[in-house]
């Protein structure tokens, strides 16, 4: 489904991510771990095309197909789709609109308003986007809009950021929806999701987890493995740890 050779990003001059090396399979979730201004974000960013994230060398692959110099929203009609950390108030849109524009020709009125109504959002559709929304609200408009979109390849940017326990099981719930995870026929689905703590899988299963730090891959392994490393030992130790293990 994805993979980067040897890729560097930089922002405005400045190199934030250096020679990096990821492989996902379709049907697979990987979880990315790293401090804080470890270039998780950047490397999401990267993947979707944003334009202020240059690549100054290697590739990412989409499907077989080299998708390194194709623009954003390109890549969103190829199947790519992302949820974001911190994402913006648009003031003058309301959000029904835009679950609508993202479903497309996939989405008539019955299917926008059942996942409406399992993300609980009826009475935030009217409301224009992000504007005054809790966390968790911002979070559940999020998904929406991905289950609305429909992507082969979801990139998750610290789902369970700013989310209280009541939306986490939700949100949980719905991630996995989205990620076919409740279907019991083969999954074609992937995601890349970035956590800081971890507790987003407690509700959803990642098979490989990698730790980012200063801009490149450290280790990869197992995700629960990754996550008890870095719970015992934080980052650096993890990676030393982990390392010793191969």
């Amino acid at each position: 489904m994805l993979q980067i050779r040897d890729l560097s990003v930089e922002i405005e001059g400045k190199r934030i991510l250096h020679d990096i090396n990821l492989s996902l399979g379709a049907g697979e979730t990987h979880a990315l771990f790293g401090p804080n201004g470890g270039g998780k974000t950047t490397l999401l960013m990267a993947i979707m095309g944003f334009p202020r994230y240059k690549v100054t060398k290697g590739q990412i692959i989409f499907k077989g197909q080299d998708i390194t110099g194709l623009s954003l929203d390109e890549r969103a009609r190829l199947g790519i789709g992302m949820s974001f950390q911190r994402p913006p108030i648009v003031r003058g849109v309301k959000t029904r609109d835009l679950v609508t524009a993202c479903a497309g020709k996939r989405g008539d009125g019955d299917v926008i308003n059942s996942m409406t109504e399992r993300l609980k959002m009826g009475e935030l559709m009217d409301r224009e986007i992000n504007y005054g929304f809790s966390g968790g609200e911002i979070k559940r408009s999020e998904l929406l809009q991905l289950l609305a979109q429909g992507p082969e390849l979801v990139l998750l940017d610290e789902p369970e950021s700013g989310v209280d326990l009541v939306n986490m099981a939700l949100i949980g719930q719905m991630i996995n929806e989205l990620l076919q995870k409740d279907l019991k026929r083969q999954r074609t689905r992937s995601a890349l999701i970035i956590t800081h703590t971890g507790h987003i899988l407690d509700y959803v299963h990642a098979s490989k987890g990698y730790v980012l730090l200063e801009g490149t891959i450290a280790c990869e392994q197992e995700a629960f493995e990754v996550l008890d490393s870095i719970k015992d030992n934080g980052y650096e130790g993890c990676v030393k740890c982990l390392c010793l293990k191969d």
